[in-house]
């Protein structure tokens, strides 16, 4: 009987392993059908709490091949070659299509004083390119009908000054307020001597009798206190501050690990330095609490993950989108205009460039996102350098963008 016993479970589990490894051939097999001429997702699809939370992409992207890889890399390096020479330094760069990586630089010093290096890990401050995420969020906002783009801002702060001001004035920098840097070192209104907050300033402009500088929709004047005054906004609605909205909205559910915002509460040594020129540290002054406007500091990988997201089907309802990406402001003639939250090119061919830059302080950014070609250049950088803002040259790459890229151009194109 003990014979007959130990047979029939050798029968047994005999049967059941070879019914795991044809299961397992089969997976394999689907699963190599499946990702033939695809990039697996590099996110894994998270949910949030927030029904307003921005979430990675669903869908798959084809795959690069490596032949065109290896040639957009020849070009982009040929592009530092022909024109910077070995001028390019202290530089977080990296281009990539279909959430794909074809080119990443991490140069110079993160900390100078204490030899620190940047890396892919580094966060670097990237000045108003915070204004694309400050916007998006804003525009998640919106699409949840949390707020309105046309809610005026008379409705959201008691005794705000300006009544035709709205939250889409804010968006497309058609406000006609002014910038608060211009008023607030007035000793009169703040002074230079005091760290200014978000809330200080709405205070001033509340109680200092700070006039407009145009009549609000006539003019584009881009303009920092709009986004200052949206992340007050953010905070207003969400219950949350501006710091803590943006991790729960954009940061966490995008798995940003290296991304965070810097405001009166952050120890200043969180906040990797910025030099410049000739590698003199800038010092901390009276507006560097002030966010939404800038102050988030983030790396190329983490931003790439949140470009993947912002044009991924379902960013936003289709209604609200096709009013981001179009110009506001036609008074004066020229192919620079600007979105919601974002800066555009139109020209007379009908193509569109979309992208952002920024400046604070020994910091430069730039940020290029090539919607139709599904590709993204981003450049930050913590030593001051306007070679940054020349990144926006390298979308000739991949579209019908009338850039050139072999004479070095002295200033923004």
């Amino acid at each position: 009987m003990f014979i007959i016993f130990v047979f029939q479970r050798y029968q047994e589990m005999t049967k059941n392993r070879l019914l795991y490894i044809l299961l397992s051939v089969t997976l394999l097999l689907s699963t190599s059908c499946e990702n033939s001429g695809k990039i697996k997702n590099p996110f894994k699809k998270k949910k949030s709490d927030l029904e307003y939370a921005m979430l990675p992409p669903e869908d798959s992207l084809p795959r690069l091949s490596d032949a065109y890889k290896n040639q957009k890399k020849r070009e982009i390096e040929n592009f530092f070659s022909n024109n910077f020479g070995k001028d390019f330094e202290n530089m977080s760069f990296l281009v990539a299509k279909n959430g794909q990586i074809i080119y990443e630089k991490y140069d110079g010093f993160a900390d100078k004083e204490n030899n620190i290096l940047n890396s892919p890990e580094t966060p670097l401050h990237i000045a108003s390119v915070t204004k694309v995420l400050t916007a998006s969020a804003i525009l998640k906002l919106i699409d949840a009908k949390k707020i309105s783009l046309d809610q005026k801002l008379t409705t959201l702060f008691d005794k705000f000054p300006y009544p035709d001001v709205t939250i889409k004035s804010l968006l497309n920098h058609r406000s006609g307020m002014k910038k608060y840097n211009y008023f607030c070192d007035d000793k009169a209104n703040w002074g230079r001597t005091k760290t200014l907050t978000n809330k200080d300033l709405l205070n001033v402009i509340i109680t200092k009798n700070i006039t407009l500088e145009t009549k609000t929709d006539t003019h584009f004047s881009y303009n920092n206190t709009n986004y200052a005054l949206l992340a007050l906004i953010i905070e207003k609605v969400t219950g949350m501050k501006y710091s803590q909205a943006m991790k729960k909205i954009i940061f966490e559910p995008l798995e940003m690990k290296n991304t965070f915002v810097f405001d009166e509460t952050t120890p200043k040594e969180k906040g990797t330095p910025s030099y410049k020129y000739n590698y003199v540290k800038y010092p901390f002054d009276f507006l560097d609490a002030v966010y939404g406007d800038k102050n988030i500091y983030s790396t190329p990988r983490d931003l790439l993950k949140f470009d993947l997201a912002r044009n991924a089907p379902g960013f936003l309802s289709k209604k609200l989108l096709d009013q981001v990406y179009k110009g506001y402001s036609y008074e004066s003639k020229g192919s620079k205009n600007y979105g919601l939250g974002i800066r555009l090119r139109e020209w007379e061919t009908g193509q569109k460039l979309f992208y952002h830059n920024g400046w604070w302080h020994g910091n430069t950014a730039s940020y290029i996102t090539l919607k139709k070609e599904n590709a993204v250049i981003i450049a930050l950088s913590n030593k001051f350098t306007r070679k940054t803002f020349q990144m926006k040259r390298l979308s000739a790459l991949f579209g019908d963008y009338p850039f050139t890229l072999k004479d070095t151009v002295a200033k923004d194109e």
